[in-house]
């Protein structure tokens, strides 16, 4: 009965020990979060609350360190020259000459950007309109002498082929795209119609196919490079309401998103721009979760809206509720990694504390994509468990007797 024993002490006084234990410290970061906030003002350290001072001052604090926007859209002779239909390479066109069947069908742009129709020098066809080909066409018929004047000739787009762009910068996953692709099920009628038309191959469909803007992107000065010139492009007015210079792109064209160095709280809501969702990688053990199946949590991560705050995630994996004598008094941690920087930092918030304070938006954190929460338990859930295990421990000391 001696070992008995000598297992029972040891075990009540590990109870004891979790019991009268110190909360645990704030986790220490090399980015300076207890001091500005690091990325977002929000992963602050929470102060002691003050009833009579309450207001929120998280996106005055994030706005503090913006750099001033750099422009306010293209000038004259930028945007404007990008606004339409353009070809690019491997697009599919319908070209008629009046009824001459010499050059009538269909033709594939070429890699090199040009247009081959047989007998006639090739036509340059990367980044210009049906317009501008049709116009090049006439003057090359007659130029080769098969008209004497220009004949009618229709350059119709019968299928936009997807386009590989690459895009940088201020972006959550900065990377050469493919964009453009059709799906699995199209309309056959529409797809053998003239006149095909496409929102797949156009910026805000590269920039959300790069993970989306983050919140420190400059939507005022996005850069596009083609062909060796430069355009900037405004897309504020995406999370404005109102319609944004949304281009059509061509493969081989370059996209490079601005930083102004500092988190924006208001792009943090669902876009044409921003991320799809937020995916994230969550443990919860607690009570009265027995794991994480129960929980209904994946095997690797669960997406959430674009938008979603810290203790809105917390509740979303029964970290908060039960019986308050046993759940209450969680904590919870965040571990997520500065976009700009590169360096991870972690955040520990007491659950019932972001609850009850007023300003408790100050301090809850938005949920970046990758981010990971882990719940731990309240003291008493501690207590029970301890005094759970002693009592295998003594039921099996009892067995070896």
């Amino acid at each position: 009965m001696s070992i008995i024993r000598t297992r029972l002490l040891g075990s009540c006084l590990g109870l004891a020990l979790i019991f009268g234990c110190s909360p645990t410290p704030s986790p220490e970061n090399i980015g300076t979060i207890r001091r500005d906030g690091g990325y977002q003002a929000q992963y602050r350290d929470p102060v002691k609350f003050d009833p009579d001072t309450v207001r929120l001052v998280a996106p005055a604090l994030n706005a503090e360190r913006c750099r001033e926007t750099a422009g306010h859209g293209a000038k004259a002779g930028g945007a404007q020259a990008l606004i339409g239909e353009r070809l690019s390479r491997n697009d599919l066109v319908d070209v008629r000459v009046g009824d001459d069947e010499t050059f009538n069908g269909d033709y594939v742009i070429s890699n090199d950007g040009m247009l081959k129709l047989p007998f006639l020098p090739p036509v340059r066809a990367q980044g210009r309109s049906t317009a501008q080909i049709e116009a090049d066409l006439g003057a090359a018929l007659v130029a080769d002498a098969f008209y004497e004047d220009a004949p009618r000739i229709s350059v119709r787009v019968a299928d936009f082929a997807s386009v590989s762009v690459g895009v940088s910068g201020a972006v959550f996953e900065p990377r050469a795209i493919e964009i453009g692709q059709r799906g699995e099920v199209f309309d056959s009628a529409r797809q053998r119609a003239l006149g095909s038309s496409t929102e797949n191959r156009n910026l805000s469909t590269a920039l959300r196919a790069a993970g989306g803007v983050r919140p420190d992107a400059d939507l005022s000065s996005i850069e596009l490079h083609r062909a060796g010139q430069r355009y900037t492009l405004d897309m504020r007015g995406v999370f404005a309401g109102r319609n944004s210079v949304d281009v059509m792109l061509l493969s081989g064209d370059e996209v490079i998103v601005p930083s102004r160095q500092c988190f924006q709280d208001d792009l943090m809501r669902p876009s044409p721009v921003s991320p799809p969702g937020v995916s994230l990688f969550l443990s919860n053990l607690t009570q009265p979760a027995t794991g994480n199946a129960p929980s209904a949590i994946g095997r690797e991560v669960r997406e959430m809206p674009y938008g979603t705050r810290f203790l809105q995630a917390v509740v979303d994996t029964n970290c908060v509720g039960g019986a308050r004598s046993s759940n209450a008094h969680r904590s919870a941690v965040l571990v997520t990694r500065d976009p700009v920087t590169g360096v991870s930092t972690v955040i520990a918030r007491k659950i019932e504390d972001m609850l009850h304070r007023a300003d408790r938006d100050d301090y809850d954190p938005y949920l970046m994509p990758g981010d990971a929460i882990a719940c731990y338990d309240s003291g008493v859930t501690n207590v029970t468990e301890a005094a759970r295990a002693i009592g295998t421990v003594a039921t099996a000391g009892l067995i070896s007797r």
